[in-house]
């Protein structure tokens, strides 16, 4: 399906080419922004109604929810904008959930003296997402903070899913011997943030990976009834999710240098950066703990998806050291990978 974005912003530019504080005043501006800015693009019977909620129903059974705030600095990056990276961060928080993702809210908190054109941009950005997502956007909230007591815009989206035929995602489920597929490269958004930042240039274009991962997880779903856990590895990287686990379940995890996909470019920043991938964030990767039987069919369908093509097996629970992450190393020694203390690029999401 082509989706064509309309770069074309409805609030006129050459009365009101940046958000002034009068509109998150509550009065006329306000009104204006929120119908021409947001409500025409995202249009839907519930949020059309302009209540102080969404109103909705659901099929009976279990519902997933979870909320987020994205601060991303730079707000434009290569690969997508804090936008699209609001609704993907939250639709994949739920579809890690072994939930359906349906509805989302969206706040926004702006900075007096953003450019409207980046705005419409934005919410472009985010229609197309929830498009691509199939979730509707129900309700939200905007904001407008004097200049200097922002940065440009901050974003909050809050999501509700339906957990569908009693699946039960939970690290408690993981048992020894189990096996670790990860859908792709990691380390690609952290990387495309801060070479952003720096503005260090490299032969290929290094790019986030933001993605919805919906459609990928119930296609995992429907092949496996016995996924253990599944958990998406953004601020933290691989180490963090990894090493979560491993305390949740109470066992050892073991994975291997050689099997993880990272781009060369990717390494060579990071040797540039003096930075380790496995703790740089990812926003369109899932980690999927499968029972070592199943996980052939599992990958098999995970690369057939066009966000997992470059899935791979990563590594394996064990019994022994339990609630450690250990790396066999590439010139065959084993090295333990602590959770990291601190953040290495902040403000990544």
């Amino acid at each position: 399906m082509s989706i064509n974005m309309n770069l074309n912003c409805p609030i006129p530019i050459s009365k009101y080419d940046k958000v002034m504080l009068a509109h998150g005043g509550g009065g006329k501006l306000s009104n204006q922004l929120i119908q021409k800015m947001f409500i025409s693009e995202f249009d839907n019977s519930m949020i059309n109604a302009m209540h102080d909620g969404a109103i909705f129903e659901v099929n009976k059974g279990r519902l997933a929810f979870s909320t987020d705030s994205f601060v991303v600095q730079p707000i434009f990056f290569p690969g997508g904008n804090i936008g699209e990276l609001a609704v993907n961060g939250t639709v994949n928080d739920i579809a890690c959930c072994g939930a359906v993702p349906k509805y989302l809210s969206l706040s926004f908190i702006i900075e007096e003296g953003l450019p409207m054109v980046d705005l419409w941009k934005i919410v472009q950005s985010i229609k197309l997402a929830a498009i691509e997502a199939n979730v509707k956007i129900v309700t939200g909230d905007t904001k407008v903070v004097d200049k200097g007591k922002g940065d440009k815009i901050f974003i909050n989206t809050s999501g509700i899913g339906v957990i569908e035929n009693n699946i039960n995602i939970s690290p408690t489920n993981c048992k020894a011997g189990d096996l670790i597929i990860v859908n792709g490269n990691i380390a690609d958004h952290g990387i495309a943030i801060m070479s952003s930042r720096q503005g260090l240039e490299f032969e290929t274009t290094i790019e986030s990976d933001t993605a919805p991962l919906n459609g990928l997880i119930q296609d995992i779903l429907n092949v496996s009834k016995n996924i253990r856990v599944l958990r998406d590895p953004t601020r933290g990287g691989l180490s963090s999710a990894l090493n979560e686990i491993a305390q949740s379940s109470n066992l050892g995890i073991e994975i291997y240098e050689n099997q993880l996909p990272i781009l060369e470019e990717v390494k060579g920043a990071c040797e540039i950066l003096g930075l380790d991938p496995l703790y740089i964030a990812n926003e369109g990767k899932v980690l999927v703990f499968v029972p070592k039987e199943e996980a052939d069919k599992v990958l098999s369908v995970m690369k057939a998806h066009k966000y997992g093509k470059n899935s791979a097996i990563i590594g394996k629970l064990c019994n022994e050291h339990p609630k450690m992450l250990r790396m066999k190393t590439t010139i065959g020694s084993t090295r333990i990978v602590d959770m990291i203390s601190g953040e290495q690029l902040p403000r990544i999401c």
